[in-house]
């Protein structure tokens, strides 16, 4: 490994702005009310406890048709779910129940 890629390789490493979450890049003025991504999930049967922006996605705590607490988080344009952390460990906030940390 070069000493010049080593160097910008610890650089990105060590800095949090380098790992923020892409996926949720939207302008407020794109994203769609929360009133719509309740409706939709209660469609799908889930129960919404809470929305809340998070990343500059919104972040979903509901109970799904099962009654199991499920997090997750959504493009605030597209109401799409959006899969994976920042920090690249697959579905940890899409998972049921637990603490986010």
């Amino acid at each position: 490994m070069s000493s010049s890629f080593a160097i910008v390789f610890a650089a990105l490493i060590a800095s949090p702005s380098a790992w923020a979450d892409r996926r949720c890049a939207v302008p407020l003025a794109d994203w769609q009310p929360r009133q719509a991504l309740e409706s939709r999930l209660a469609a799908d049967g889930w129960t919404v406890l809470s929305i809340r922006s998070d990343d500059g996605c919104y972040k979903v705590l509901a109970k799904n048709a099962r009654g199991e607490v499920m997090k997750a988080k959504f493009d605030p344009a597209t109401l799409e779910r959006v899969t994976g952390d920042r920090h690249g460990h697959g579905d940890r906030d899409d998972d049921r129940g637990g603490d986010d940390h």
